[in-house]
């Protein structure tokens, strides 16, 4: 119950850049258009926009948005709009979302990825006039469910070891 909280090192902007391209690399494996498969971007965008707001934001979001539109070939700009936005929320919310344990946390971020995706469905439906169905948003709960490994493993390299080392400075 009383866990305690420990000081993270500063990240590297060089991690932050390595995570988001492996992000990119696995949304350009072939499994992308199986149902359940979550966007993997999306979730990393909300993961570095609550934990570092001021490294990763909206510009950063709107780049990879752009790169998904043209690996996608859909509408230049419909995922770009709505990685912005996710973006966008997500450095809105970091306070507060920092605050809960890691399950809730994740109960903070499913409105999120699936204020994402409905805007691409709404972007795809004014285009196309189809809907996929409800089976379209599975991919925001899988996301949810990942958010502790993904969480546990990008704050890894932050940890400060438990046995503190007396002769280190840091």
């Amino acid at each position: 119950m009383n866990r305690p909280h420990y000081i993270l090192l500063p990240v590297s902007p060089l991690f932050i850049a390595f995570s988001l391209f492996c992000a990119f690399l696995l949304n350009l494996l072939p499994w992308g258009q199986f149902v359940g498969v979550p966007d993997f971007v999306a979730l990393l965008l909300v993961f570095w926009g609550v934990h570092q707001p001021r490294k990763v934001g909206i510009g950063t979001a709107f780049f990879l948005g752009l790169l998904m539109d043209v690996h996608d070939s859909t509408l230049l700009g419909e995922n770009a709009l709505a990685y912005t936005l996710l973006s966008y929320f997500a450095i809105m919310l970091h306070r507060r979302v920092l605050w809960f344990p890691i399950w809730t946390q994740a109960i903070h971020v499913l409105p999120l990825l699936i204020m994402a995706q409905s805007v691409q469905l709404l972007v795809r439906f004014c285009v196309s006039g189809k809907t996929p169905g409800w089976f379209y948003f599975v991919e925001s709960v899988i996301a949810v469910v990942l958010w502790p490994l993904v969480t546990w493993m990008l704050l890894a390299p932050q940890r400060r070891a438990v046995d503190r080392d007396h002769t280190r400075p840091i």
